[in-house]
């Protein structure tokens, strides 16, 4: 397989984990692309938590409504057959547990599945529907590179930033690995292509439970 830019191997790997029919919410960042690499057979419902279902594609330039835009105030579309509801109705589709899977960015992921993405120190981003989103949804995928800009890893023994959830990330998606958590901790399932189980391993601060057969990661 050709490189692929390494954001671009993350969302494309991702996109993999979705199927048709499934009510799919996507945050803020990185996770908004997963949508561009849905194999052509493939139609989920996207939700969005400032109130609708049906998200469509971005408008074209000059044909943007300013009253219809996602959960990241970006302008976007609605499919036929779409709805549009109060905040109170959207949060309630995803507490009541309607959301089949969400994807998200992260600041740290640990080997326990605790999920840290909302604030750094002296900077307070603000949770959002995160909190919800990763308690309320079926399956929760977090996609995000392994390491800081400064190199360290993201991938971590234990969460040192303010906690989104415990314990609910399902799956972790990087541009090094695909590591699944499991009851038994964190499993390393697939590696980037010309990556090596001992470079993932270099990269990454938290304990990896190493399977007799890992994937290698695989995107059209």
């Amino acid at each position: 397989m050709a490189a692929i830019e390494p954001r671009e191997l993350i969302v494309r790997r991702v996109a993999q984990e979705l199927k048709s029919g499934q009510v799919v919410n996507v945050g803020i960042g990185l996770p908004t692309f997963v949508v561009n690499h849905l194999a052509h057979d493939v139609n989920i419902i996207l939700h969005s938590e400032n109130g609708f279902v049906g998200m469509g594609d971005p408008p074209e330039p000059g044909r943007e409504d300013p009253d219809l835009v996602n959960a990241g105030g970006q302008p976007s579309s609605i499919k036929p057959g779409g709805a549009f509801f109060d905040s109170a109705t959207s949060f309630a589709i995803v507490r009541g547990g309607h959301v089949d899977v969400t994807i998200l960015g992260g600041l740290q992921v640990d080997q326990d599945g605790n999920l840290a993405n909302w604030a750094v120190p002296g900077r307070i981003i603000g949770m959002g529907g995160a909190m919800d989103l990763v308690v309320g949804a079926k399956r929760v995928i977090v996609a995000m590179e392994h390491r800081t800009k400064d190199g360290r890893s993201k991938v971590v023994r234990k969460c040192t930033l303010p906690l989104t959830a415990t314990a609910e990330v399902d799956l972790l998606v990087t541009e090094l690995c695909v590591i699944e958590f499991t009851p038994e901790g964190a499993v390393l399932r697939e590696i980037a292509p010309d990556v090596t189980i001992g470079e993932v391993l270099a990269a990454t601060e938290a304990r990896l439970y190493i399977p007799d057969e890992v994937g290698v990661m695989t995107v059209v």
